[in-house]
């Protein structure tokens, strides 16, 4: 038995309410479920603490006795702390608390106008603003 951190919907149409649920691998998305570990509300607001909740307790259980979170799931407790111990992840390019996209190389104002021919003193010297 391959068991499986995944989300469950609850809800009506265009109003989704997710629970984060321990299931068996085989069955249904809204069918039998060993345990709820808490719930996601993509609709609410992004600071609102009505979002999301887990237990994290029962959450390091299952994780530790081999159960294996869905994408979504695994992005969720990402967001919540829990996952990538060991740095910044490839698969998520964005930190758990503010946001900010990691590891894109995005060029400078600088380096730009170095291309086009101006040097950033000549910038600061005129006082333009880029």
């Amino acid at each position: 038995m391959v068991v499986r951190i995944r989300l469950a919907r609850l809800g009506c149409r265009n109003h989704p309410f997710y629970r984060v649920v321990v299931t068996d691998s085989k069955t249904t998305r809204d069918g039998q479920q060993l345990e709820v570990l808490g719930f996601y509300n993509p609709v609410a607001g992004k600071d609102d603490e009505k979002r999301m909740r887990l237990k994290l307790e029962r959450v390091k259980y299952w994780l530790s006795v081999g159960a294996k979170p869905s994408e979504p799931v695994e992005y969720l407790l990402f967001r919540a702390g829990l996952g990538h111990q060991g740095g910044p992840s490839d698969k998520f390019p964005i930190p758990a608390l503010n946001g900010h996209i990691l590891n894109q190389e995005q060029p400078t104002n600088a380096d730009h106008n170095i291309e086009n021919g101006i040097s950033p003193e000549a910038i600061f010297s005129i006082g333009l603003q880029v």
